[in-house]
């Protein structure tokens, strides 16, 4: 029996569900006498599926025993599970596998998350089997790009909805979610699109953490648990009051970074709230080698000019509880002052200054009902700002100022409903319904050109998307299960294009400045097998039908974009484009040796991506062709394109050794993407694969990874560079041990120290706009230790 449902059966009533949806992986390890036979309970995610399985006991009136109840009080509870299953202390450092899912879903622990740590999601990822980051500015802005896709194709929530922010936007743009306040991140391939949108072609990266929460939080020693603050029964109005606290701080060495994070939860009888507070400074981080490729002659000292960062948070929430249900609400705050490194940005000093608010509600809900098993739903709003800050003038420092601002005014809601299991005879079939509708602003003014065509970027624009979905689970026996989901939704745009040469147009005719309306439908579908295999392991097949309207920067976008150096022209004649995808998937999740394998192919219609013509330009159209310009001319535009690859990761627990289980663990991935005449398409990263050793006890781990990463030489006809290969090797001791509260108050420990690119290697991200100038981060370490109150 998994530790989540032993758990949830302990918890009781209303709270089986809720506790789902923030409960952290717990990996345990079976006594002493028998390590070598590791026994893993299963991972618990939330992001992929709106259809998610309740724990059941037998019913007292279940007559032939055929049917079950749900549980609904802690006295049935109690019956069902008796006092002696208490949970097994999770085990850090093992591989998690999700097995129970139609695609493949990589998890990041919240202990994995405390060792690693990082500013960005994209650094966070940057090492995982299939996923990288687009590393603009290393610790400051790097979105996560899944299997060569990214902005546009890859979709960013958190505690299910849109981060929001201007990440898809511009590569130099920051994505507003911390790991310092992060439980859990799940990235999540294959059907997740449906559920999300269609700008979720290549996959979603979800954060959960406590921000509403789902559970009172209790004091209790039984409920005790690795991992999360601890949980009490909702149905249960006399939980006393409690207070649970957590603290999060790393040192590291190579930007001389410090950062800090606190997170309160506390409550009782009905009500639960949560707090949480976080920061991190560090400098311009330390440099193998010179950075600029093409100009030796500018000092950098050692390190990357123009890389220092900070960033702040802070949020507050809570939840109140009844009979079946909770809602909840949270209000976030994110701040964010980083520099962007390069020629032109160290030249210019320039620094984004970002700030947003966020306001979050959800709630859940189990009616006594025949028919509805559930009714889940997510509500945010977001004020998004940035200012773009630099020297108009390199050689006049009084020439600072505001460059650029980004804006974006975001609202989003979701609900969806589960309906009760019923039995068709063939199988039995379960049915989630989702509703989504959303509305989006956008504005990018520059003071530089007040009052001219070339405001900005682009004019104000908004967007409008409402959809519906569908997901439906089939359970044919215990071993074969099945899914055929289906989403529909309905896209206006309104923005403004303006005045554009024949000579600068795909079709050579020249484009009168007026304003644009186009709508979009566009409609997905999936069906999917898992089938149980022999050894536990188990096998999927995912088939995707996905389309994707154009967003409002494809279509209207007109005028230099200094973080992609290019000068983007927008298409707004572009269509609808159509992805055609089939995953293969084999994982196996227990025992001494777990392991994931995955083989892809997606066919693109229509694939929709800049387009460099090799000309030149400055900041408006006069200017393009002059020698000298700094731009590359992009016109967005259309062709057919083919992504084909696979991702493998491993890891066999070899035998005892001084009390504890060593072993060893490998990955591989690569993806290869050209369009249909055989070219490549830009910006793909390289084929990548490692390998290491570890030991682990139920406190400490050890571990020595090294990843190669190959040399990158299948680039674009024009303006990109072939990336030189690297070695980047990892070593980390850490430690983890439950406390006496008389010491010093904690309950539990968590500290280690982390050595990254320990070989000081050149490392320089093929995905990057800006690898040419920008390396990696060099040799450092990290210091870091986390106390649960």
């Amino acid at each position: 029996m998994s530790f989540q449902l032993r758990r949830a059966q302990r918890l009781g009533g209303a709270s089986l569900l809720l506790l789902g949806a923030a409960a952290t992986p717990a990996f345990a390890q079976t006594p002493a006498q028998d390590k070598s036979s590791t026994e893993i309970p299963a991972v618990t995610v939330t992001a992929p599926s709106p259809i998610v399985r309740r724990a059941v006991v037998p019913s007292r009136n279940a007559g032939r025993g055929t049917r079950t109840a749900r549980v609904r009080n802690r006295e049935q509870t109690a019956e069902a599970t008796p006092a002696a299953q208490a949970p097994a202390a999770p085990q850090q450092g093992v591989l998690p596998v999700v097995t129970n899912q139609f695609a493949t879903v990589t998890v990041v622990p919240n202990d994995e998350i405390r060792r690693e740590g990082g500013g960005q999601l994209g650094d966070l990822l940057f090492s995982k089997p299939g996923i990288t980051g687009s590393s603009f500015a290393p610790g400051a802005s790097s979105r996560p790009i899944i299997r060569g896709l990214d902005v546009n194709r890859v979709g960013i929530v958190e505690n299910g909805t849109n981060a929001s922010g201007a990440s898809d936007l511009g590569e130099d743009h920051f994505v507003p979610i911390d790991p310092l306040a992060t439980n859990q991140i799940e990235v999540v391939r294959g059907p997740a699109a449906l559920r999300y949108g269609s700008t979720s072609i290549g996959g979603v990266v979800s954060a959960t953490n406590n921000r509403i929460p789902d559970a009172v939080p209790s004091c209790a020693p039984s409920f005790q648990t690795y991992g999360l603050p601890t949980k009490a029964p909702l149905a249960s109005a006399a939980t006393s009051p409690c207070v649970t606290a957590e603290t999060r701080t790393a040192f590291s060495s190579v930007d001389r970074g410090v950062e800090s994070g606190v997170l309160l939860d506390t409550g009782g009888g009905n009500f639960a709230f949560h707090a949480d507070a976080y920061g991190r400074t560090t400098s311009d981080y330390s440099i193998p080698s010179y950075p600029y490729l093409n100009d030796q002659s500018r000092p950098v000292n050692g390190r990357q000019p123009n890389s220092a960062t900070r960033s702040d948070g802070a949020s507050i929430g809570g939840s109140y509880f009844f009979q079946g249900g909770y809602i909840g609400a949270s209000i976030t705050q994110n701040d964010s002052l980083y520099h962007i490194p390069g020629i032109d940005g160290a030249d210019h000093h320039t620094r984004i200054d970002g700030h947003q608010t966020k306001i979050n509600v959800k709630g859940e809900y189990h009616p006594d009902a025949a028919a509805i098993d559930a009714v889940r739903f997510w509500a945010g709003a977001t004020d998004y700002r940035h200012n773009e800050i630099g020297l108009a003038d390199p050689a006049d420092l009084n020439s600072d100022g505001i460059r650029q601002t980004f804006t974006n005014k975001e609202q989003e809601i979701r609900t969806e409903v589960q309906l009760m299991p019923f039995n068709a005879r063939f199988a039995e079939v379960t049915t989630a319904l989702g509703f989504q509708v959303g509305h989006q602003e956008l504005s990018a003014p520059s003071p530089d050109n007040p009052g001219t065509l070339f405001n900005g970027l682009w004019d104000p624009n908004n967007s409008t998307r409402v959809a519906g979905y569908a997901f439906n689970e089939f359970k044919f026996t215990e071993a074969t299960r099945a899914q055929i989901a289906g989403r529909i939704e309905h896209v206006e745009l309104h923005g403004t294009t303006p005045d554009f040469p024949a000579d600068y147009l795909p079709d050579g005719t020249p484009q009168v400045a007026t304003s644009r309306n186009p709508s979009f439908t566009p409609k997905s579908g999936s069906i999917g097998l898992l089938q149980d295999l022999p050894g536990g392991m188990v096998g999927s097949i995912t088939a995707q039908y996905v389309e994707r309207a154009p967003k409002a920067a494809e279509l209207f976008s007109r005028g230099g974009h200094d973080a992609t150096a290019t000068f983007d022209i927008g298409n707004p004649n572009l269509t609808i484009e159509t992805a055609k995808s089939v995953e293969l998937g084999v994982r196996r999740a227990t025992g001494p040796f777990r392991f994931e394998a995955t083989v892809y192919y997606t066919h693109f219609d229509n694939f929709i991506y800049r387009r460099l013509t090799g000309v030149s330009c400055d900041d408006d159209f006069a200017s393009c062709g002059t020698p000298g310009a700094e731009l590359n001319q992009a016109v967005y535009s259309q062709r057919n394109a083919n992504f084909r690859g696979g991702e493998f990761q491993s890891q066999l627990d070899v035998g005892a050794f001084q009390g504890g289980i060593w072993g060893i663990e490998n990955q591989f991935d690569f993806v290869r993407a050209t369009f249909s005449d055989g070219t490549n398409v830009p910006r793909i990263p390289p084929m990548r694969m490692g390998g290491g050793v570890f030991w682990r006890d139920d406190n400490w781990l050890m571990r020595v990874n090294l990843l190669h990463a190959f040399a990158q030489n299948n680039v674009a006809v024009i303006a990109e560079t072939p990336t030189a290969g690297y070695n980047l090797l990892k070593a980390e001791v850490s430690y983890k041990t439950k406390l006496d509260r008389n010491w010093f108050g904690a309950r539990e420990m968590m500290a280690g120290i982390v050595g990254n690119n320990l070989l000081n290697e050149n490392i320089r991200n093929s995905v990057s706009y800006t690898k040419d100038e920008v390396l990696m981060p060099g040799i450092g370490v990290r210091a870091f230790a986390n106390f649960k109150f």
